[in-house]
């Protein structure tokens, strides 16, 4: 079954501290980031992110990041890949969901998307899902 989600996040946290800072190097930082979510998918996340940065203060951006919550009515957790830029005030990123990173009623979840955000505490992340049919014998040994 496919499904298209656009969901509403706003940054509730952002922890970045640099991992190197070399003179005439470019700055690269790792930020821990929390975000809560509503409409499409109603929850919380968590990511990790690292960021290279250009001496514009464009940075390449590289992250993880678990969704716990709500797609409609299938509850659990997944974890999506991040890969994107930010420049001009605006961050970008191509996301995918993790093979195998879904956990409950989202452990046959797989898709990817875009994440999108300017300056500021809110963004907008936008996916196309797919659940797997699961066989009876599936699910039986995954509540095991």
């Amino acid at each position: 079954m496919s499904t298209d989600v656009a969901t509403v996040f706003e940054i509730k946290g952002w922890d970045e501290s640099p991992i190197d800072e070399d003179d005439g190097a470019r700055k690269v930082t790792r930020a821990r980031v929390t975000r809560s979510l509503a409409d499409g998918i109603d929850g919380t996340s968590l990511a990790e992110l690292l960021m290279a940065y250009a001496p514009d203060g464009s940075a390449s951006i590289v992250g993880v990041e678990r969704v716990r919550g709500a797609v409609g009515e299938r509850r659990g957790s997944f974890v999506l890949q991040q890969v994107g830029r930010y420049a001009d005030g605006v961050a970008r990123c191509s996301l995918t969901i993790v093979p195998g990173s879904g956990t409950d009623d989202l452990a046959s979840l797989t898709g990817q998307g875009e994440f999108y955000a300017e300056s500021g505490m809110t963004g907008t992340i936008t996916l196309a899902l797919e659940f797997a049919e699961q066989s009876a014998g599936d699910a039986a040994s995954r509540a095991q």
